[in-house]
């Protein structure tokens, strides 16, 4: 989940940090819980146009295996996603597989690499490839399936002054309440906010992860956002004390899944 929230959204997180300013916690009645440690294995590839359709057929050679793993409990979902802002260097599709331990992630991997290396991804000739593991407390989805939804990522720095709970308070008392009520009301399927659990990358980086079944809700969110940017003109620069705005970066994907 290249894997895997949006530009305004800077904003509406500052919102949060003026709010704990001037609100108790203890007299925050929406702050959402942290949950058991979600995982998620994220294989990123850049693929040649010309080999697409062979990755798809190497994602159908996977359904086998992770079908399984899903329905005996090993993971709690999978998916894959096509990226559709294309960058220089970055990936053109994505697979991954979500499980509530990292031994559940592995034991997908092991069996992966003990499968006939013709059916992989590999055999899509990619130019460069990549992996990521990604730990989550805040998350949530609707179980089923989705096909050709939309994948928001958005990726943030924070500054290295910034508390050592940055994460876990913008989380609990912000971004949560606002997606639980969008998961609720069907404009999105599926989010979680996640940070590395293996650090290929300098510490300090988390991504707001969203999924929305119709191209529709990309609007729906980001209005709702602005309209809570709106009313708190003076967020924008209480995040931007916490955060630092050269490494941000966005994705925008279209992906199937499916979660128990």
């Amino acid at each position: 989940m290249n894997k895997r929230l949006w530009c305004v959204f800077t904003g509406l997180c500052g919102l949060l940090v003026a709010t704990l300013c001037a609100v108790p916690l203890g007299a925050q009645t929406d702050e959402a819980k942290e949950k058991p440690p979600l995982f998620s294995y994220v294989a990123n590839w850049q693929i040649p146009r010309v080999h697409w359709a062979d990755f798809e057929k190497a994602n159908a050679a996977d359904k086998k295996i992770l079908d399984k793993a899903l329905a005996d409990g090993t993971i709690v979902g999978y998916g894959n996603d096509i990226n559709l802002v294309h960058t220089p260097d970055g990936e053109t599709h994505d697979n991954w597989w979500s499980a509530t331990s990292m031994a559940g992630l592995v034991k997908i991997l092991d069996q992966f690499y003990a499968a006939d290396i013709s059916a992989s991804p590999h055999s899509a000739s990619p130019t460069k490839h990549w992996d990521n593991v990604y730990i989550s407390h805040y998350y949530n989805w609707k179980p089923g399936t989705y096909k050709d939804g939309y994948v928001h990522v958005s990726v943030y720095k924070l500054k290295a002054d910034a508390p050592d709970d940055a994460v876990e308070s913008l989380s609990k008392h912000l971004v949560v309440p606002a997606l639980e009520k969008l998961l609720a009301d069907g404009t999105i399927v599926e989010y979680e906010i996640d940070t590395m659990a293996i650090h290929t990358e300098a510490p300090g980086t988390f991504a707001i992860v969203y999924v929305t079944p119709t191209a529709e809700g990309l609007d729906t969110v980001q209005a709702a956002v602005r309209g809570s940017v709106k009313d708190h003109p003076l967020s924008g620069q209480a995040f931007g004390s916490m955060v630092d705005d050269n490494g941000h970066r966005d994705e925008l994907l279209k992906g199937s899944g499916v979660f128990k």
